[in-house]
């Protein structure tokens, strides 16, 4: 009985270790296949070599590797191009083949499942909202139905900085520009002006900021497998606070 129970444990070893093997073999064949890439580092793969500073450690990168480098952002496999020629063979020649844009956790929830034109993957159902958008929200017609409402926005906005000459006073021009930018989208789009009641525009603005800022940071759950539901950027509750 011990002799069967250690060529049990035998047996055991020689199949772990052809396995192993085996999964070290596809994994060369398959990086065969792929532009050449630094050593990694477990679990980051090569976020370290993307400091201090991101453009600057991926052409850092292209100098030591070429102008096509395979690299890993945590578990996220991605390929950087810094040729203008190769460039152009993935944005134009085979453009459809790199519409997509990667699937980031935050945007998804603020997006409603990547639902809208700007996120939505590349097939027949973005291909329709392209069509209505061109056609019906940005065509010729629609915008020469809403030039007056430019017009009067412009023109209430030259008005107040007339105003604010006159008696000396000051301007801050680029919160005056949002709020006329502010004022025109809100117009077009739901026929009210954002700045009449001014705690909802700061409602709004302050909304807005935070989309931005939830849509743009760096979020460990879009690269690190492991830490897809434990969120430790704290990004839940203020993405439910956003959207709801």
């Amino acid at each position: 009985m011990a002799d069967l129970g250690d060529h049990a444990i035998l047996v055991t070893i020689c199949l772990a270790t052809i396995f192993l093997f085996l999964a070290i073999f596809v994994k060369t064949r398959a990086k065969g296949r792929r532009p050449p890439s630094p050593p990694a580092l477990p679990i980051i793969g090569h976020l370290h070599l993307l400091r201090p500073i991101p453009h600057r450690g991926l052409h850092k990168l292209s100098t030591g590797y070429g102008p096509i480098v395979s690299f890993y952002l945590g578990s996220k496999h991605c390929v950087v191009v810094s040729s203008p020629e190769i460039a152009e063979e993935f944005l134009r020649t085979n453009e459809t083949s790199y519409l997509d844009r990667p699937k980031m956790a935050n945007f998804d929830y603020l997006t409603y499942g990547t639902s809208d034109f700007s996120t939505a993957p590349y097939g027949p159902r973005w291909k329709l909202m392209k069509k209505l958008c061109m056609s019906e929200v940005l065509g010729p017609r629609t915008l020469e139905k809403l030039l007056p409402i430019r017009r009067e926005e412009v023109r209430s906005f030259l008005k107040m900085i007339k105003n604010k000459a006159e008696i000396g006073g000051s301007v801050d021009v680029v919160a005056e520009l949002m709020t006329l930018t502010n004022n025109t989208i809100s117009r077009m789009t739901v026929s009210h002006r954002c700045s009449s009641d001014e705690n909802k525009a700061d409602e709004i603005r302050k909304m807005m900021r935070e989309m931005n800022d939830l849509g743009t940071k760096f979020n460990l759950a879009d690269i690190i497998w492991f830490c897809k539901n434990l969120d430790l950027q704290g990004f839940k509750k203020r993405l439910v606070e956003v959207r709801h």
